[in-house]
């Protein structure tokens, strides 16, 4: 058991060093972007949130389109927060599946899983209903929460047509996440975090389970 969890930490360690590598060029040619209006051209430009800080105060619109208090809820349980650029993307509904593979044992481990995308309300439902998802959706059709978090990007123009219907015209930069994954305790201080300017690349379900696990290997 001391073995397993040695080197779930050690593996832990490892991902940490890669998720930094994926943006830490970007952030040495860039000034920290404390204006959350403010939108880089390229997805190598942003600047998110860092391990240990804090997420910003956000309401987002569920599935069902209500009110949904993230802070409210990262208050009740950890958290493992994912952005995705939206249903329309292949990656992500790969991504997507997978977490709901995963989704029993994290809860059983004491997490909630909650995924944020650009979708407006009605294509998350759309998702969920398609892809059998049991955990929360939320929409951030107009990416402020996006720009708050700082992963938020000029969309390429091939999008520039597509964005307005599958956001619901709240998109007024055309912009788009880089997809990131956050794991943060109940008062909202990230312990982890991956975001990979390719949005081909996600973690795996596999190496999420372990951050997790070596986050809070107590629960």
């Amino acid at each position: 058991m001391k073995k397993t969890k040695t080197f779930t930490r050690i593996l832990f360690c490892l991902m940490m060093v890669a998720s930094s590598l994926s943006y830490v060029h970007a952030q040495s040619n860039m000034p920290m972007m404390k204006d959350s209006t403010m939108v880089p051209a390229k997805p190598e430009d942003i600047s998110p949130l860092l391990y240990g800080e804090h997420i910003p105060t956000a309401m987002l619109m569920d599935a069902k389109g209500v009110a949904f208090d993230l802070n409210k809820a990262v208050a009740a349980k950890p958290t493992i927060l994912i952005f995705y650029r939206g249903g329309w993307c292949p990656y992500c509904s790969k991504q997507l599946s997978g977490l709901q593979e995963l989704a029993p044992d994290l809860e059983k481990a004491g997490y909630q899983l909650i995924a944020i995308s650009t979708d407006k309300p009605e294509g998350l439902m759309q998702t969920s209903g398609k892809q059998k998802l049991a955990y929360t959706l939320l929409s951030d059709a107009d990416l402020r929460v996006s720009k708050m978090f700082g992963i938020a990007y000029k969309a390429p123009k091939a999008y520039w047509s597509m964005l307005p219907e599958t956001t619901g015209g709240k998109d007024a930069d055309l912009a788009l996440p880089v997809p990131s994954v956050f794991i943060l305790d109940k008062k909202g201080a990230i312990h982890f975090e991956y975001i990979n300017p390719d949005f081909k690349q996600r973690l795996s379900p596999q190496l999420l389970k372990a951050a997790a696990m070596a986050v809070y290997p107590e629960l």
